[in-house]
């Protein structure tokens, strides 16, 4: 019986890196692992050769512009990227049958809802890239019907820039920080979403559509680093202010929280996000 192959574009990103962690504990998968060298997702022609001399199952998408504040500065590099490098993608898989998973961001909402958004919430982004990676998600839902979109948050892991690896940097050599405290969200381990991803793939579910996927618990920046430093046993001061004291390129939204009530229609059980960061500062040191 031939194995499911999967592609995965973006191998080199913060996701790309982490499914790559999980190979060696689903052998019953055959992993194609791309980056922008070996496949260009804004090279159309390079994508319709790829897919016409390589069987695919999945496609996975892990390729993305994802500089929130570059964004909107680099607008048009941005769009090409997380918009028309989308469009060349689903229609690859469309014309080859080929299942699409698509990484998505809290950051399609405008963050003014009191309750946490679900996947039937109408988007209306505030910043480019929001704006670039909702286009994405159009660019999907138009070209294919096999196809998972899944929105994500606050997403760290061992790879690139995240939050996380921000502040244990900034420990290094301050004695005292300042995080934003009206900003709430739901942070997200990357091995957790990566997991998710590989369930859907071996479980070969059939129940296509939007999903949302976070760690369980809703918190502010503020109290992720409070949380951040505690795992860490770091002695550090941090102090709450407001986002108006904090100006950035970007403007951010202040509730990006997600209802993950649809993960239950399909049974699959989400950790706390406090458990969930523990162990990744655990496996750290």
């Amino acid at each position: 019986m031939e194995k499911i192959r999967v592609l995965i574009t973006g191998r080199d990103g913060l996701l790309g890196t982490t499914l790559h962690q999980l190979v060696e504990e689903n052998l019953h998968l055959d992993f194609i692992f791309t980056n922008r060298k070996s496949l260009d997702v804004l090279n159309e022609r390079s994508i319709r050769n790829f897919f016409d001399k390589n069987r695919i199952d999945y496609c996975i998408n892990c390729a993305a512009y994802t500089n929130v504040d570059k964004a909107e500065e680099e607008k048009e590099l941005a769009k090409k990227v997380n918009v028309i490098g989308v469009a060349n993608l689903v229609e690859s898989c469309k014309k080859h049958h080929v299942k699409l998973i698509h990484i998505s961001t809290d950051y399609v909402f405008n963050g003014r809802s009191n309750n946490p958004y679900s996947e039937g919430d109408i988007p209306n982004p505030i910043n480019y890239y929001g704006k670039t990676k909702l286009l994405g998600e159009q660019e999907v839902q138009k070209m294919h019907n096999n196809f998972f979109i899944i929105r994500t948050s606050w997403l760290y892991g061992k790879k690139g820039t995240n939050f996380v690896k921000t502040m244990l940097k900034l420990a290094k050599t301050k004695k005292e920080i300042s995080v934003v405290d009206d900003q709430i969200g739901n942070p997200t381990n990357a091995i957790d979403l990566a997991k998710f991803i590989l369930y859907l793939i071996g479980s070969d579910n059939r129940n296509y559509g939007i999903y949302n996927f976070t760690n369980e618990g809703k918190t502010s920046w503020f109290e992720f680093a409070i949380e951040i430093f505690k795992y860490s046993k770091v002695a550090i001061k941090v102090n709450r202010i407001s986002s108006d004291l904090y100006p950035t390129i970007a403007i951010r939204p202040k509730n990006s929280t997600f209802s993950l009530e649809k993960l239950k229609t399909i049974n699959y059980p989400t950790r706390d996000w406090k458990i969930a960061l523990k162990e990744f500062i655990t496996n750290l040191k």
